[in-house]
């Protein structure tokens, strides 16, 4: 899960440098008196106000996603207790079994 919120990090980061090299470009005082670039920067804001809802939101349902599969394991370790117990014990004799042929 935090590779996930690494990556989502770092392309927010990217998307932000690029932003701001943008207007740094679009800043330039020789460009104030053209009406596209007021309406370029316009629309890069907006843009951007877009891109961050929507991450925002994406973030809050994978947050969302997770919380409910744990609480569905959770829920499962607690109703069935014996199958879970079984289960863990299968894994450790197979990674032991696995770890002493070698």
């Amino acid at each position: 899960m935090s590779s996930a919120s690494d990556k989502i990090s770092s392309a927010q980061e990217d998307l932000e440098k690029l932003v701001g090299d943008l207007r740094g470009l679009l800043s330039s005082k020789d460009l104030d008196s053209l009406p596209e670039i007021r309406q370029l920067r316009k629309r890069l804001d907006e843009s951007v106000y877009t891109v961050r809802d929507s991450a925002v939101r994406a973030a809050q349902e994978a947050a969302h996603q997770a919380k409910e599969a744990a609480r569905v394991a959770n829920n499962y370790a607690h109703d069935e207790p014996w199958r879970v117990a079984t289960a863990a014990m299968a894994v450790g004799a197979l990674v032991g079994f696995l770890l002493a042929r070698r």
